[in-house]
């Protein structure tokens, strides 16, 4: 970024952001969302996946700088620093994110597409478990896939739901995406796969009557599908914003030696 770039601040409606905001809001010149370069998150991870999101809805993709005022903050910055935040910003490490496309047709018919910065999950609605037809660029890999449900995860995305359903951990610039499993029961020793990201993976969801499915493309969920297609979308790409030191790719590396 350039040195003293115009900024814009959004903050989440959560008390302790708010407070931030209004500290931060009184120690510097801030601009509107349409002048801005770039553009101040205060929240957590969720504020942060809602205002890109939102940026992508409306066509206009700044990069964007977190301050964790939140529980995790994993695409976040630490808020405590001595540095002054504009100089934070102007020195910060830029880091390429390329979002999921979800391509979703209903039992009824209709079509929806919705864009996923961390994963697209597909999930069973009931207690009986789903089963879905996986196929990786048109050709089907598992006829039958028993299980509570499988999600895709970009490196991003993948120390988040990924990492919690036993998936891997993806470093960025891997140019991988992640296929997991929820709770297998058959094939029992299917424990997902690391695909190139430019597969387009597909999922038909099998006895959808009796067994009905849910897909989530982050925040937002369509309920009651037939058929799901997902694919990284290259056009889409986002730019995140780290201090040195503390950057995504720094803690992609760091979370698999947690123990």
């Amino acid at each position: 970024m350039s040195e003293r770039a115009r900024l814009a601040l959004l903050a989440s409606e959560t008390e302790r952001a708010q407070a931030a905001a209004e500290v931060l809001l009184a120690s510097g010149d801030w601009v509107s969302l349409a002048e801005a370069e770039a553009i101040v998150v205060v929240g957590g991870d969720g504020f942060m996946l809602q205002t890109l999101h939102h940026m992508l809805d409306a066509g206009t993709v700044l990069p964007a700088y977190g301050l964790n005022q939140g529980t995790v903050g994993f695409l976040m910055n630490r808020a405590k620093s001595s540095r002054d935040l504009f100089d934070r910003v102007a020195r910060a490490k830029s880091v390429a994110v390329a979002p999921l496309r979800m391509t979703a047709t209903t039992r009824e018919g209709n079509e929806y597409s919705f864009c996923a910065i961390n994963e697209v999950s597909l999930l069973r609605e009931t207690r009986q478990t789903a089963k879905l037809e996986v196929s990786v660029d048109g050709k089907v890999r598992i006829p039958e896939l028993a299980c509570d449900g499988v999600l895709v995860a970009t490196p991003a995305g993948s120390t988040a739901y990924n990492l919690s359903a036993s998936g891997p951990i993806l470093p960025l610039g891997s140019a991988m995406l992640a296929l997991t499993p929820i709770s297998p029961f058959r094939p029992r020793r299917w424990r997902g796969a690391i695909l190139p990201d430019t597969s387009r993976i597909g999922f038909r969801v099998l006895e959808p009557d009796k067994r009905p499915v849910s897909v989530v493309a982050d925040q937002k969920e369509l309920r009651d599908i037939a058929e799901v297609s997902v694919a990284i979308a290259p056009e889409l790409r986002l730019t995140l914003l780290f201090d040195r030191g503390h950057s995504l790719d720094d803690r992609i590396v760091t979370e698999q030696f947690q123990v």
